[in-house]
């Protein structure tokens, strides 16, 4: 009956039946189980997964905006495009360096003038610095703008003149040009300041001339920098002079490397670490070992080694290197080869390769007339060519070789004037490279001119179009030194022209003028060396327009 009354009440009040249940539910949980507790693992990692999320979104977003809005972005230099810096009666010098001198990230131009004075921004003279008056100045010109970083006397006369990298003794960074001035004097310069770093007014004698310059000579006296090493010609004998690095004071005493020694140098290491002086005598190649050169000049021992391949090649009495011979070397260059250096000897029978350990030749180039030295770039994506020019005059021919094998990659005749500047090139973004040579202007021959204020043309060249030159530019004044420059990393390619008067003796004008490659294309000239006209003449300069470049590390 009891039970009758209980169904009878939920019938009667279901909702309150309901509510009933669902509290001894909920007390039964509350005393199994921690509510706190009640959330599974994964939803706990899900919760903490988005927190982090969206703090590492506001962080993000707060440094694009700090760096977006706040921090204001470094300026980029403005670069003028062309420029040009004149001097009146003055003579110039065949040398031209580029350097980072004021710190904008655009190479700067030194070059070397002779004058009685400096020019007007720096009110120095000759006087100044103890020299008589014409002397040689040195200067620096803004590579954006071709403003005038420093300018200053530095010599009497300069006979030779090299630069050199940073070198590091310590924490110090040091740089320095090395001058040979007359006569025979060395002189340091420091080319972010212009001035001098040391001087040795050495004077050897009346009968001599100065036939080579080394930097990066190993150091000797253990200053903990790179000697220097001049071979000078006094009298009928060639004589060879060390000096310090640190203080340019010579280095024991002078040593005779024989009477048939001639200029270009060098300085070769071979794959076991020796040093070997390599030099051209008679119709050979002579060798000194700088081991025996060092303790001949300082009378002390040295801790630098010889090779036994190249001591048995050496001939002892007369130093003459026994390995085959290309004639009367003009040239010889240090090339990279598969271990370590090998030697580019240009003579006046052939070309030759020969390996930088066994002296062993690689390759052979006969039937040469090569006065020019030769130039390394690169015709086939990131394989090392060589531009060697090949006669003189109308029969003058460029020649592209294959630096492994010797094989002519290319060649086209291009007539050219007697002491007309080097050929160049920079390297492109497609691992090749563009190449700059001068020759006369097309349709003007020899002897339609005479070689004195006779034009000269720079053409341009690159792999990926081998039957096209572009005529960049005509230039009638004497040119006496060229570089083509990549003024930053990997971009505005230029060309530097320093001209002046053909003879010392007549001071004239000198100029400096800086072009951008790229400007000049669309007024080049198209030169067609075949019959190949698939591309009109604009195509043609879009296509090199539309070079770029890369900087080589």
């Amino acid at each position: 009956m009891m039970m009758d009354n209980k169904e009878l009440e939920a019938e009667i009040h279901p909702l309150k039946n309901e509510d009933r249940k669902s509290q001894e539910s909920l007390g039964n949980r509350t005393t199994k189980e921690d509510p706190c507790k009640s959330l599974p693992p994964q939803s706990r990692l899900s919760r903490c997964r988005t927190v982090a999320f969206f703090l590492s979104l506001f962080i993000c977003l707060f440094v694009v905006f700090v760096v977006s809005f706040i921090i204001p972005c470094p300026d980029r230099p403005a670069s003028q495009r062309m420029w040009r810096i004149d001097y009146n009666t003055a003579v110039a010098y065949d040398f031209l360096a580029t350097e980072d001198i004021n710190k904008d990230r655009i190479q700067d131009v030194l070059f070397l003038y002779k004058n009685a004075n400096s020019s007007n921004h720096f009110n120095r003279s000759c006087a100044d610095e103890g020299f008589s008056s014409p002397c040689a100045f040195a200067a620096a010109l803004s590579g954006a703008n071709g403003s005038l970083l420093w300018e200053r006397p530095v010599a009497q006369d300069v006979t030779l003149v090299q630069c050199t990298g940073p070198q590091q003794k310590g924490s110090e960074a040091l740089s320095a040009c090395i001058l040979v001035g007359g006569p025979g004097s060395v002189i340091a310069v420091d080319p972010f300041t212009g001035e001098t770093l040391w001087s040795n007014p050495s004077s050897p004698g009346r009968n001599m001339s100065i036939l080579s310059l080394l930097l990066g000579v190993p150091d000797v006296n253990n200053d903990g920098l790179p000697n220097l090493l001049v071979l000078i010609r006094e009298e009928k004998e060639v004589n060879g002079y060390v000096y310090s690095g640190s203080t340019g004071s010579q280095v024991g005493h002078k040593s005779s490397l024989g009477a048939d020694g001639e200029g270009g140098s060098l300085l070769h290491v071979t794959r076991t670490g020796a040093h070997y002086l390599l030099f051209p005598c008679a119709h050979s190649l002579c060798g000194w070992s700088m081991k025996s050169l060092f303790e001949e000049m300082t009378g002390r021992q040295s801790l630098l080694r010889k090779d036994p391949l190249w001591e048995h090649a050496i001939n002892a009495t007369t130093h003459r290197v026994s390995s085959p011979s290309p004639g009367a070397i003009r040239y010889q260059m240090h090339v990279p080869g598969r271990a370590s250096k090998d030697l580019l000897l240009v003579g006046s029978e052939a070309c030759m390769l020969l390996d930088g350990q066994d002296l062993a030749p690689k390759w052979t180039l006969g039937n040469t007339q090569v006065f020019r030295k030769p130039v390394l770039g690169h015709y086939k994506p990131d394989t090392l060519s060589v531009v060697i020019e090949n006669g003189t005059g109308i029969n003058r021919q460029i020649l592209l070789l294959d630096l492994g094998t010797g094989v002519i990659l290319w060649r086209q005749p291009l007539s050219g004037l007697p002491g007309s500047p080097l050929s160049a090139n920079l390297p492109t973004a497609d691992h090749r490279s563009a190449f700059f040579f001068w020759g006369l202007p097309e349709g003007i021959s020899m002897n339609q001119t005479e070689t004195r204020g006779a034009p000269n043309s720079l053409y341009m060249f690159h792999p990926t179009l081998p039957s096209v030159l572009l005529e960049l530019a005509n230039i009638s004044a004497n040119i006496v030194a060229f570089e083509a420059v990549l003024f930053e990393p990997s971009r505005h390619a230029a060309y530097v022209l320093l001209t002046g008067p053909e003879s010392p003796a007549e001071p004239g004008l000198v100029s400096v003028t800086k072009h951008k490659v790229r400007d000049r294309i669309p007024d080049s000239r198209v030169v067609r060396l075949g019959q190949d006209r698939a591309e009109s003449d604009q195509a043609v300069r879009d296509r090199f327009s539309r070079l770029r470049y890369r900087s080589e590390v």
